[in-house]
């Protein structure tokens, strides 16, 4: 296990309520909900923010909406790369408190 995946497993018993669980064959956090929030995709982790949030972490150098095919970009998914790993996380917290808002 990588010192990236070690992290994303402690950031995700961390947080109150959700679980760990798959999404897109990668690991990732869900909310209560089901909804996934958190997602941590070839040593790097992908959140789930709202607008100003976005704004905010994409000024990070490496960051970038995720995109897990060629051309098919996820809007709201931010990947933040593990040089940004101590932002890691806050940006959890920050995404499964806005997916655990959402309906089922």
């Amino acid at each position: 296990m990588t010192d990236t995946e070690k992290l994303y497993n402690e950031i995700a018993d961390s947080l109150d309520g959700c679980t760990k669980g798959k999404m897109f064959g990668a690991l990732c956090i869900k909310a209560a909900n089901g909804k996934a929030g958190v997602m941590y995709y070839k040593g790097d982790m992908v959140f789930k923010l709202d607008d100003d949030a976005q704004a905010k972490t994409l000024e990070l150098p490496g960051t970038h909406v995720f995109e897990p095919m060629a051309g098919r970009k996820m809007n709201g998914w931010i990947m933040v790369p593990a040089q940004h790993h101590k932002k890691w996380k806050e940006l959890a917290r920050q995404s499964m408190e806005l997916v655990g808002q959402l309906k089922k």
